[in-house]
């Protein structure tokens, strides 16, 4: 049995784990790929060790730095697109096993404690009963999950057609200085209306909204290896400082700190 077989079981152990690379050979492929539209059975825990994955979902788009966990619980219909990953690992649950955790997708911290407990189900055979010590190393691995605490990645997008334009222009050219009574206009919507729906439908104001699009784009050209000149320029910012310092207020890191942490 195949682990895109075993996704799409609800029985079977209810926790299975495994390890994967850019080798052809490799259970869970990986390297620069994109999954089309999808959803599972089972709910799926992914965590990247270099490179970056997008995934978007109806409710928007998260991303997925090396070191960081991505939820997509069971059902959620989703695509991926996967650049520069080299291995990285991951969990199946149940949908049973997946309750009391997140019902949207979201990104999590990974603390040292589940990456070793994730390390150590990898050996468990994946069509066989969990033994009583499995199933209390299982208890504590979601534990673990459950505590994890989740970090800002996300970008959510507005339902509405006329609206959604206006974020989809901001994705396209990032660098624009477009206001938004501009962006609104050339979406055929008055300010007035656009502002007060992008707010309910995206829970954020358009200047926050644009800043989060561009930290993720931001992340998006550091990891493929675009130099922090390049990615100032590509996003609209006056200067690679005034870039760094909005990627450090949001990060807590320089960008050359922060991917050479993420990405050792």
């Amino acid at each position: 049995m195949d682990l895109e077989e075993i996704g799409e079981r609800s029985d079977g152990p209810p926790l299975i784990a495994f390890w994967g690379s850019d080798e052809p050979e490799s259970a869970f492929r990986l390297g620069t790929l994109e999954y089309d539209w999808h959803s599972h059975v089972r709910g799926q825990l992914f965590c990247i060790e270099s490179g970056l994955v997008t995934v978007r979902t109806p409710a928007g788009s998260w991303l997925l730095p090396p070191g960081r966990a991505g939820w997509i619980p069971p059902g959620v219909m989703h695509r991926a697109s996967i650049n520069g990953v080299l291995s990285g690992w991951g969990i199946l649950l149940t949908p049973a096993a997946s309750a009391g955790l997140p019902k949207s997708p979201c990104v999590l911290s990974v603390s040292d404690v589940l990456r070793a407990l994730v390390r150590r189900a990898t050996s468990w055979h994946w069509e066989d009963a969990l033994s009583a010590p499995q199933r209390r190393l299982a208890t504590v691995l979601l534990d673990e999950v459950r505590a994890a605490p989740t970090e800002s990645l996300h970008l959510p997008m507005p339902a509405d057609r006329r609206v959604l334009r206006i974020a989809e222009a901001v994705l396209r050219e990032p660098a624009s200085e477009d206001t938004f009574q501009v962006l609104a206009q050339k979406a055929g919507i008055s300010e007035r209306s656009a502002r007060r729906l992008f707010n309910a439908e995206t829970g954020m104001s358009f200047a926050n909204w644009r800043q989060q699009a561009r930290l993720m784009l931001a992340l998006e050209y550091l990891t493929s290896g675009s130099a922090i000149a390049e990615v100032a320029d590509n996003l609209g910012y006056a200067s690679a400082s005034s870039f760094i310092a909005m990627f450090k207020k949001a990060f807590g890191l320089s960008p050359r700190r922060y991917l050479s942490i993420r990405n050792p």
